[in-house]
Formats: C-alpha cells, structure tokens, sequence
C-alpha cells in the first residue's frame, strides 16, 4: 500500500476491526498499476480507508522558535454505504516542552464528491477543520477544541515535485496489504500558528504523503515504524518503513530515496538499516517506543542519526465504546554523514502498534531486558 499506508492505518485500526461495527472490505477499491495525477487527489469513492497527510517543522519568523506539525484528513466507507471523515491535528512546541493534539471521527450525510480540487472539512462545537486545493497548493486550517487558543492557517506550495512511491505510486507490502502511494516531499509552508490565543507568523517545510486502498491493514499483530527525512544539504529526500509480524517475528522494510534532482530511487529492505539506540517509556500509556535511532543507506552514503526533538509525541486516541488508541509521532532532528561529510536535517517520525508480545521467560526477562537499556 504505501510506506505510511501501515503507520497512519493505525488511526483506524481499531475502529475498522471484525469487534467494531465497521468491517473493512476491498469490494469498492480501484486498484491499478500506475498511480493517475491529478485525479488521484480526489476522493475516491467508497474507499475502504484513504487519507491526506501532513507533518512538518515550522519556524516563528519573529522570535526563530520552531515547532512541529501533525495534520491529517481520513476518508472511509468500510461498507459502501456510508461515508465517514476523521481529523487529528497536532502541534509540538519544544521550547516549552508540550505536546498538544485534538481530533474529530464523524459520519457524512452524503457520499463525498470525487472532484478537485479538494475541499474537506470538518466541525466540532464552534471549530473548524478544513483543507483545500490540490497538486501541493494546499490551504490548512484548524482549531484545537480540546486546547482553546491554539491552531493553524498555513498556505503551501510544492518546491520539488511528486514523488511516486515504487516508481508507479503503488507500493506492495508481501501478502499484508497492495495500495496507492505518493507524497509531496517537500511544500513550502506559510502563515499562521496560534498559540495560547497569539497568532505567530510562520514559514517552513511539510510533508505531505497521499494514501489510498488502504482498509486491508487491519491485523493486530502487524506493528509498524515510518520515517520521513529531509536533509539540508544534499538537499535530498528519504521516505522509509518497516512492517512486522509481533507473533512470528517477520519484517518487510522499504522505502524512497529521492535526489537533488528528483530522481526517485525505491529502496528495499536490504537497502538501509535501522537500529534503536534509546527507548521512552510513556508515563500515561506504559507503552515502550523507540526514541533514537541511526539510520544507514550505504548505497547513497547515508549514516545518520534521528532524534526527537522530546520524548512525549505520544496520542492517545478514545474513540468509541471506551476504546483507546495510542501512537507516537514526532518532530525529529536528523544529523550524521553523507559520503563522510557532515549532514543535517528534519524528521517525522511515527510508531504505531507497540504492545509488543510476551517474550520467553516471561515478565522477568522482560524486566531484565528494560534494565538492560
């Protein structure tokens, strides 16, 4: 499906599971061979599970102050009978070490229309989520219910161009999951945050990533890890991931490499490397994330070391029934080599499905293993 396809399907993972009322099915999916723009923006009719995007480091033009952005619309109709839209919206500010998100799941009236450009918005008491436009010239606007006096309006602008996963804009994952994938890598961003009721002016990079056919993730025993990295200098792209099985052990691991001048490289699982150097430990969940990593693509040079810019990124989502759905996804700050040559960057990181199965030797293993870190 896509390299994120695993990562943000977590979202719905739960909501689309056989003990929820919404059962996913491919019966209304379009899957081909090469992704069509522009007409993949759009909505694609009663889609089992398709979503817009977008995560990113932005800068206060004023005080030089940065802060992380989380912004993302789903679409789906796991029945083909109804339509429903979730929002989730998330702000990081390391200068005061905080951490706000908020988010909306709602059933439609009417089946959306599959027109562009896109026009999706969402409203809960007296705010509003809305995204519209298309081909990376986006205008964002939130307001955070559950935080009074803190959102977003930001306009974008694509600076390098699309960026077709697996060279077609489909992305296989083994027998777990065959769907559509690309992403913008890199949209120019501008205008406002607020915070604590104060408009900040701001500019910077997101990443957008564009995903469909996506409802066959659905298993509780596939974990997954997503890496979006842009570096300064080269100024190049990589887009990464790894799936796994938590029962039987099995990985699958793939990804992007996209040049200065856009030459789009699909990485496979031999490709590159990834290995957790630090773990966090969320005091509200229990959960254990991964919370350094260094990543290593020896065919493009690449030896590099991710961390976030703090360790509490986690949501927790309470979505129906009492039902909570926790995941990490954070701002993170990149640095390391390239060729031997000293390299920096930004980094999105998301971890979702961390309840980890029992190893052998029980709970005292698994206490002298945490000690051991």
């Amino acid at each position: 499906m896509m390299n994120k396809l695993l990562p943000a399907a977590a979202l719905l993972l739960t909501l689309l599971s056989p003990a929820c009322s919404l059962k996913p099915t491919t019966k209304h999916d379009v899957f081909n061979q090469q992704a069509q723009l522009p007409q993949e923006e759009a909505v694609h009719p009663r889609n089992s599970l398709e979503w817009w995007y977008f995560t990113g480091h932005l800068r206060d033009s004023l005080s030089g102050h940065t802060y992380g952005l989380e912004y993302v619309f789903f679409h789906f109709n796991p029945t083909g009978k109804k339509d429903h839209l979730m929002v989730n919206v998330a702000l990081t500010d390391p200068q005061q070490k905080s951490f706000r998100y908020d988010y909306k799941w709602s059933g439609l009236a009417d089946e959306l229309p599959a027109t562009l450009p896109l026009n999706l918005r969402l409203q809960k008491k007296n705010q509003t989520w809305a995204l519209r436009g298309q081909e990376g010239k986006y205008q964002l606007q939130a307001d955070m219910v559950n935080h009074p006096g803190f959102g977003l309006n930001l306009t974008t602008q694509p600076t390098k161009p699309v960026l077709l996963h697996g060279g077609t804009g489909y992305e296989n994952y083994g027998n777990i999951a065959s769907a559509g994938y690309y992403s913008y890598p890199r949209l120019d961003a501008r205008g406002t945050i607020t915070l604590g009721g104060q408009a900040r002016p701001v500019l910077g990079e997101l990443w957008y990533d564009r995903q469909w056919n996506c409802g066959s993730v659905t298993r509780k025993d596939i974990g997954w890890d997503w890496f979006s990295i842009q570096l300064n200098e080269p100024r190049e792209e990589l887009m990464l991931y790894t799936v796994y099985n938590k029962n039987t052990g099995q990985y699958l691991g793939g990804g992007s490499h996209n040049s200065t001048t856009n030459e789009n490289t699909h990485l496979g699982e031999k490709d590159f490397q990834l290995e957790t150097l630090e773990w966090w430990k969320s005091p509200e969940t229990g959960l254990r994330y991964p919370a350094k990593w260094r990543v290593r693509v020896p065919s493009k040079g690449y030896d590099l070391l991710v961390e976030p810019v703090m360790n509490d990124q986690e949501l927790v989502l309470k979505l129906i029934a009492g039902i909570k759905l926790p995941y990490w996804e954070g701002m993170c700050r990149v640095t390391g080599t390239h060729h031997g040559k000293p390299v920096s960057g930004n980094s999105y990181v998301e971890i979702t499905n961390r309840k980890e199965p029992r190893r052998a030797g029980g709970a005292a293993a698994e206490a002298a293993e945490g000690a051991a870190q």
